[in-house]
């Protein structure tokens, strides 16, 4: 894990009312009334808190819920995980290495072809970087995640 991406009291203060309370109160915002839900763009999501890449637009799917949908994190290290037994039921909780934002959770029902794991995220959580925005945000190295393929020939 990258120290570079925390929380500070002043990223914290920024965010709005809906932020904060999927963030720091593990609050879970409503299906299909979110920002990403059906965002089909290329581009990265990153932590509202931080900056901290931690998806990739190449890893989402439908999965039919109404939150974003990822089959995995865009680094290993990006999300961590820890029981989550609240609503009468255990399950998994997805929070950023950095800053400890809590993001969602985390199922066994995703595509099999990838995995099988579901992130399902809180918009709220995230803040989306267009792809053709990458090097002007300052994250360049997430690039060639998106580049096409070359096709002009050697003449």
């Amino acid at each position: 894990m990258s120290n570079e991406y925390s929380k500070t009291p002043e990223a914290v203060s920024d965010l709005t009312h809906l932020q904060y309370e999927v963030t720091q109160e593990d609050a879970t915002e409503p299906p299909f009334r979110n920002a990403y839900w059906n965002t089909h763009d290329d581009g990265i999501y990153v932590d509202v808190v931080s900056g901290q890449p931690l998806f990739a637009s190449t890893d989402k799917f439908d999965s039919g819920t109404g939150w974003p949908s990822f089959t995995k994190p865009i680094d290993a290290d990006a999300v961590t995980t820890r029981t989550d037994r609240t609503l009468w039921m255990k399950r998994t909780e997805a929070r950023s290495s950095g800053a400890d934002s809590h993001l969602g959770h985390v199922f066994d029902d995703g595509p099999r072809s990838a995995g099988g794991l579901r992130y399902c995220m809180n918009s709220a959580a995230l803040r989306f970087i267009p792809a053709d925005s990458l090097e002007d945000e300052g994250y360049g190295r997430y690039r060639h995640l998106f580049a096409t393929p070359n096709t002009e020939e050697n003449s």
